[in-house]
């Protein structure tokens, strides 16, 4: 028989010391892709454990994303090429011109065969070579058959020309990215605004945009290395060799979009050889963690724990809001501890 998974059974120790918690807040204590432990833990439920998984939302805030995300779909259907209406219902193909045909005048365009044609020498001069998705500028109805109705292509007109229509709006720039906040606010892009300072000491404060055009600013407040009485005063074991680092920060919204992340999700230690830290999923009584979200003009404060190597020599800790975002990432040199 096939032992546990140890990844449910990390996740399960989370959930078991949490309580209630949202999905987020979980991934972010254990390090973990949102995505693998909503599913993860959808799954867990079905096996007859004690658990419940469930969704809440802001209900008008949905209801509003959906009316927006509709009429956007609405209004680019309705823009499209010229539609055409009344075509054949039958099982008669209607084939495209293709190539530099040449059209005959007083000859239909389709598939179908001429009756009553001109008898008699008349020459029969060769038209335009038909270009573009009509095959004339003109109506032909002379030996029209079957219940197709051909729809002629608008004259030409004169005079002073229609200002374009603007095109529709990019849905990735008005939206966001699907699956993010942004795609369900609608928010618009932030005008960009002069790189501010990405390096500091602990103390200073840095400021950063946020994926969504949050406004934030975050502060190195403390380091403590090593915080292994901290670590063990929660009833955690060290192993051998091992040493445990505290990091204390405070996210202040400077903006009027919510910070809808956890604060410390992608917060990492770095080595004097280059190498990272990620956080530990463990968090202290005496202190508390980062909790997910800071609405606008508040500031929150919360410890991330790490457990490394005890000849691990740290040189920074590192901040950005997700993976491999060196454009968003803030550095705080810890050399001088």
């Amino acid at each position: 028989m096939a032992g546990p998974d140890p990844v449910d059974v990390r996740l399960l120790t989370v959930v078991a010391e949490m309580g209630r918690a949202a999905v987020p807040e979980i991934a972010g204590r254990l390090g973990m892709d949102v995505r693998e432990v909503a599913a993860r833990l959808a799954a867990l439920s079905t096996t007859g454990l004690p658990m419940i998984v469930g969704v809440e939302c802001d209900q008008q805030g949905i209801r509003n994303a959906l009316a927006a995300a509709q009429a956007w779909a609405a209004q680019n259907a309705a823009s499209g090429p010229y539609p055409v209406h009344n075509q054949p219902s039958g099982g008669y193909p209607v084939q495209p011109p293709s190539g530099p045909q040449q059209v005959p005048p007083n000859q239909p365009s389709g598939g179908y065969p001429v009756h009553h044609q001109p008898s008699g020498s008349h020459p029969v001069q060769p038209g335009p070579a038909a270009s573009g998705p009509y095959s004339a500028p003109h109506p032909v109805r002379t030996g029209q058959s079957g219940p197709q109705q051909f729809v002629p292509a608008p004259p030409p007109t004169f005079g002073p020309q229609q200002p374009a229509q603007p095109a529709p709006p990019d849905p990735v720039g008005t939206w966001g990215p699907p699956g993010s906040a942004a795609w369900a606010r609608g928010d618009q892009r932030v005008p960009a605004r002069p790189p501010a300072a990405r390096t500091g000491k602990v103390g200073s404060k840095l400021d950063v945009d946020g994926l969504e055009g949050e406004r934030i600013t975050i502060q190195l407040v403390e380091v403590v290395d090593p915080a292994d009485f901290l670590f063990t005063a929660a009833g955690y074991e060290l192993q051998e060799g091992e040493r445990a680092v505290v990091v204390h920060t405070e996210l202040t919204n400077r903006g009027a979009t919510p910070f809808t992340s956890l604060p410390d999700l992608y917060l990492e230690l770095v080595a004097e050889d280059g190498s990272t830290i990620s956080k530990a999923p463990v968090s202290l009584s005496s202190r508390p963690p980062h909790r997910i979200g800071v609405p606008p003009g508040e500031t929150a404060g919360g410890h991330t724990v790490y457990v490394l190597p005890e000849s691990t020599e740290l040189s920074a800790v590192r901040w950005s809001p997700r993976p491999g975002d060196e454009e968003r990432s803030l550095t705080w040199d810890i050399t001088d501890l």
